[in-house]
């Protein structure tokens, strides 16, 4: 049995920069958009964002820029191709 290396996920959001991501946060939105920012915190910045509703079929809005928080963040899609 060999162990597996578990890439650090700041890391891995890093080498996410500018494409495409999906974020479903804690109250059951996603948001899809192009990865601007993370910090340490996993704080992320998205363009070009939008707002799906937790059914994840239609839009609910469509943004510029979004800034959300780390502590709020379920998980994160990165290269997402909204199919």
């Amino acid at each position: 049995m060999g162990i597996t290396k578990v890439d650090n996920p700041f890391r891995t959001l890093k080498t996410a920069m500018n494409k495409n991501v999906l974020v479903k946060v804690k109250d059951g939105y996603e948001y899809v958009g192009k990865l601007v920012m993370v910090d340490l915190t996993m704080n992320v910045v998205l363009n070009e964002c939008m707002e799906f509703s937790d059914d994840g079929k239609s839009p609910i809005a469509k943004y510029g820029t979004v800034f959300i928080r780390g502590s709020q963040i379920l998980y994160i899609a990165i290269d997402y191709s909204g199919g």
